[in-house]
């Protein structure tokens, strides 16, 4: 499959690059002599930078536009395509990057900006352009940096809220920048000047300003003056000149609710009065057309603020968010007045207008697939949505799918020989619901859109499929979820599942049992082993989770993203069996739902806590490094003394341990084909990666290389009790032990390739085992390849 795949690549790289040189041939004679012309002006060969102590070569080398051509894995001098460029005359490969000297003048302007911006001040930036060889030029930036500024004081004049000391001071005091106060508006400061946390504090004060009241602020209503020291030139004073302008209250508020085209008059309307003074009122007016379903009530709920209240930008903009989050709807035009105009000072209060458009409410959809596994089928999928239920948007999408499969009598002679054998058809089907709220639902609605609870959705789902499998039927599968979703800031979000149940209910056939008893033996450990991992469950989780993350979701090229949960399973269960089923005895297992078999549905408590951090530093422009470590550990308590198999922990695959497959790794020492307890509960990982782009829109992607290493694995843990005498050597080497664990990390490194389109990218992984576990330390030459979606992590 791999081969192929090369193969195809290779040829799809061929056609391109023909098409390119077939496309360059056709620009005629003009563009050859432009190309003559190219190879024979002065070319950029090196740049270098002297004088540089304290920025280093590539940060300024990444700054100037003078540039040589792209050196392949930075290389200095070694530019292959330029050289093909050369060798072709002109036909594909990169032309050479040609001497401009008002370029280079514009780099010494741009460095020198850059180290004021700084704190150096007094920076002088020269340049020497030499031909070093005919038509081959060295550009050359010199440079004096000079002694470094520092700020030795901060000032605010024309900070409003005189009459709320402890207001200005604590804005004041949250400054990165302050320290120690000199006077009410004068604080210490001593550190390096830098432009940019000027720049941040000037946003601060701006944004601080425009959410409590101050709606006309701009740019210019902030400066920032710098003043030298008059004992020590190189000590500056930084004093924020502030002039706010007046202050703003929220005005009347207009929201208009039409299909694609707005009426001239609307049919509904509604309008609630804000009285502000004796002979005053302003008013939130609500308007509709009378066949959109969408209540008045649910716009009302999505506006933040009221009229009369100080004008707060911050709240304006999370009332936009809150109509955008709805999903029945979109904005088609915001604003504070009907030119989209800033506020000016011939008002006091300032109108907001919402005009929104209503989506199409219904929508159905539908698959018909074909499909070969044992046999021929075929099978059909429709799913319907509704994205306004009640008319609070609330969205309910309800999916049916079946399959089919006919498998005649010849192929199930040969993959489950019997006596007697028939042609069978293999049926299956499922039902699924999912019915959602955006916003927090009982028992939490209080919390709704509070501070720190933003964003809140409520999902309810309900799945419900029955099988025919070759070994084995499913008389039911039936999953159960009550989730809220929450965010508290733009990068921590909370997921709560209050209710999360899994009842599954099998039929093992004879010949699944006989298989089993044909490799291990009937009674023996591994065949009763084997069923109590497929026996039918009851399984109910209560979990939280927080997560923090501010990287890109796709690249992963900066930032972190973190993530911790904890899990309670079971107690749904057992509390049917103590108090519902047989009150006052604990039986441990309950009777199949709705009678479907005569299967008991076995339940187990259990706790899980996991710990997932990832870490991603931008080393320039074109290089990551990224680590991440992960931990989990799930534990029964009660009378239970092990974990469900869904519930367990594995390791191995392409977004885990590479060089393992999945699921292949672990328990602890234990052989791969010698494991039969599937899964762990405690499981350890790392891992470190390195990406260096190497090449840039190629086939429409940049390439990527990538350098790896991965180290982890599971563990049983320690009530963990499936031993008996025979097995008891054996699966105790799968015991998690503070003194042998360490020795039974398995460590997989290599080299991998990844394809990065701005929507998607595409890994191949290529991966020895530094640390086989059955082999050793570097025992292990046979290379394990991955391919995947997106970053391993």
């Amino acid at each position: 499959m791999f081969n192929k795949f090369l193969i195809h690549f290779v040829v799809r790289a061929v056609l391109v690059t023909t098409c390119i040189i077939l496309s360059n041939q056709k620009t005629g004679f003009a563009q050859n002599s432009n190309i003559e012309q190219n190879l024979n002006d002065e070319v950029i060969r090196k740049v270098r930078f002297s004088g540089n102590r304290t920025i280093r070569d590539r940060t300024l080398r990444n700054l100037v536009r003078t540039k040589t051509n792209r050196e392949f894995f930075g290389i200095p001098g070694f530019t292959p395509r330029y050289f093909f460029y050369r060798v072709s005359k002109g036909n594909f490969g990169e032309p050479p990057s040609l001497l401009d000297r008002e370029v280079v003048a514009n780099d010494i302007e741009r460095i020198t900006l850059y180290y004021k911006s700084l704190g150096f001040r007094n920076a002088i930036v020269d340049t020497t352009i030499v031909e070093y060889r005919k038509k081959r030029i060295e550009v050359s930036f010199i440079i004096n940096e000079g002694d470094l500024s520092n700020i030795k004081t901060i000032s605010y004049t024309g900070f409003p809220f005189y009459e709320e000391p402890l207001k200005r001071r604590s804005f004041f005091i949250q400054s990165d920048l302050t320290k120690a106060g000199i006077d009410d508006s004068t604080f210490q400061v001593n550190r390096q000047y830098k432009e940019d946390e000027l720049k941040k504090e000037q946003l601060r004060i701006i944004s601080f300003l425009r959410n409590n009241g101050f709606a006309s602020i701009e740019t210019d209503s902030v400066t920032a003056n710098v003043t030298k020291d008059t004992s020590n030139p190189q000590d500056l004073h930084v004093i924020f000149n502030i002039n706010p302008g007046k202050k703003y209250h929220f005005g009347n508020i207009q929201i208009r609710l039409a299909d694609d085209v707005p009426p001239e008059i609307y049919s509904q309307e509604k309008k609630i009065r804000f009285p502000v003074s004796n002979s005053d009122t302003l008013s939130i007016s609500l308007k509709k057309e009378a066949l959109i379903q969408t209540k008045f009530s649910l716009l009302h709920e999505q506006i933040l603020f009221e009229p009369g209240e100080p004008y707060n930008e911050e709240l304006y903009l999370e009332t936009v968010k809150e109509f955008q989050n709805l999903g029945n709807l979109y904005i088609k035009r915001f604003g504070q007045n009907k030119n989209n105009a800033r506020s000016n000072d011939n008002i006091n209060e300032i109108p907001t207008y919402f005009d929104l458009e209503a989506l199409t409410k219904h929508s159905i959809s539908s698959e018909f697939f074909g499909m070969r596994r044992y046999g021929f089928g075929s099978g059909l999928g429709i799913d319907y949505k509704n994205n306004n239920v009640f008319g609070k948007a609330e969205q309910l999408v309800i999916s049916a799918n079946g399959s089919f499969e006919f498998v005649s009598s010849s192929t199930l002679k040969k993959i489950a020989p019997t006596d007697t054998v028939q042609s069978k058809f293999f049926r299956s089907y499922e039902l699924r619901t999912e019915y959602s709220i955006p916003r927090i639902a009982f028992p939490f609605a209080f919390l709704d859109n509070k501070p720190f609870f933003k964003d809140g959705i409520t999902r309810y789902s309900l799945a419900y499929s029955r099988s025919d499998q070759l070994y084995f039927d499913i008389n039911s599968d039936i999953r159960f979820n009550f989730r809220y979703e929450v965010k508290h800031s733009d990068r921590t979000s909370s997921l709560f599942d209050l209710i999360e149940l899994d009842i599954t209910d099998y039929d093992p056939s004879l010949e699944f049992k006989n298989n089993l008893a044909e490799e291990y033996g009937e009674g023996s450990f591994e065949y009763e082993r084997a069923l109590l991992d497929y026996e039918n469950q009851f399984s109910s989780i209560i979990r939280y989770t927080l997560r923090q993350q501010n990287t890109d979701i796709i690249k992963r090229n900066r930032g972190f993203f973190s993530e911790y949960s904890i899990s309670f399973g079971g107690n749904i269960p057992y509390l049917i069996d103590r108090f519902l089923v047989t009150p006052g005895t604990i039986e441990g297992s309950l009777p199949s739902l709705f009678k479907l078999s005569k299967n008991k549905l076995v339940y187990t408590r259990f706790l899980t806590f996991t710990s997932d951090y990832r870490r991603y530093y931008s080393l320039s422009n074109s290089s990551v490094f990224g680590w991440r470590i992960f931990g989990g550990i799930t534990q029964p308590y009660g009378k239970n003394t092990s974990i469900p198999l869904n519930r367990r922990f594995f390791a191995g695959g392409s977004n885990d341990i590479r060089g393992w497959g999945p699921f292949q790794l672990g328990p602890g020492a234990i052989a791969s084909n010698d494991v039969t307890i599937n899964g762990g509960e405690i499981k350890l990982a790392a891992f470190t990666e390195f990406r260096q782009r190497f090449m840039n829109d190629f086939l429409n992607a940049d390439w990527i290389a990538a350098w790896y290493v991965d180290a982890g694995n599971i563990w049983y843990g320690p009530k963990n009790d499936f031993l008996n005498e025979e097995n008891q050597d054996q699966l105790e080497q799968g015991r998690f032990k503070i003194k042998e664990f360490y020795n039974q990390i398995a460590v997989g490194t290599g080299l991998g390739i990844r394809l990065d389109w701005d929507f998607l990218i595409v890994r191949f992984d290529f991966t020895f085992r530094a640390h086989d576990l059955e082999k050793g330390w570097f025992n292990n030459d046979k290379m394990y390849f991955n391919f995947g979606i997106g970053h391993s992590f």
